[in-house]
């Protein structure tokens, strides 16, 4: 989804929970690998590995030049041979420590996974959780944002709406921008030929 459909999207979604949510979150996962400047780690279930949010955030970091942004998606089996940034396993989340994010973004989350989030954050990991998120992850992440099974948005539609309002929020180090250089650098933006594939 482009930048173009990302905006129309949030028109449709103008007066709905979903704006405030999606931004809110996307604002906690942007100061939390900003501010920690850990690293972002990305990871779902072997039924679903969360590919698409990765290559949106790969997106969003190049595009706000935001590289914290840019997350290692952890795969449940990766295979010899797969190039290095397809190659990273659950050991990852076991080696994680304080000053990593992990973003969990899946439809559900398995005891194997749930066991491995929560030695993440015993050892000081922030968790963040995008999904259902049912009770067990809940009580693990530091934030969710929950898309309840049958609720109007899917779980893809609103991984586009977090991962492009991770790339527009400034970080507060930043301070403030004049409202020219905004609307200049968001026309750049718009206009700019997509970055490589990922």
């Amino acid at each position: 989804m482009d930048a173009v459909r990302v905006a129309l999207l949030r028109e449709v979604l103008a007066g709905t929970e979903w704006l405030g949510a999606t931004r809110r979150f996307a604002a906690v996962l942007r100061g939390s690998v900003v501010s920690h400047g850990g690293g972002l780690l990305l990871a779902g279930t072997a039924e679903y590995e969360p590919w698409h949010l990765a290559a949106h955030l790969v997106d969003e970091a190049a595009w706000s030049g935001t590289p914290e942004l840019a997350p290692t998606l952890v795969r449940h089996d990766p295979r010899a041979g797969d190039p290095a940034h397809l190659a990273v396993g659950p050991g990852r989340i076991e080696a994680a420590r304080r000053g990593e994010t992990l973003l969990v973004a899946s439809p559900s989350a398995d005891a194997p996974l749930l066991e491995r989030v929560a030695d993440a954050r015993r050892a000081g990991v922030t968790v963040l959780a995008l999904g259902p998120v049912e009770r067990d992850l809940a009580a693990l992440a530091h934030e969710a944002l929950a898309v309840p099974d049958g609720s109007e948005l899917d779980l893809d539609t609103v991984q586009h709406l977090v991962s492009a309002a991770a790339g527009e929020t400034l970080p507060p180090a930043r301070g403030r921008r004049r409202l020219a250089d905004r609307l200049s650098r968001l026309a750049d933006r718009l206009t700019a030929p997509p970055p490589p594939p990922w």
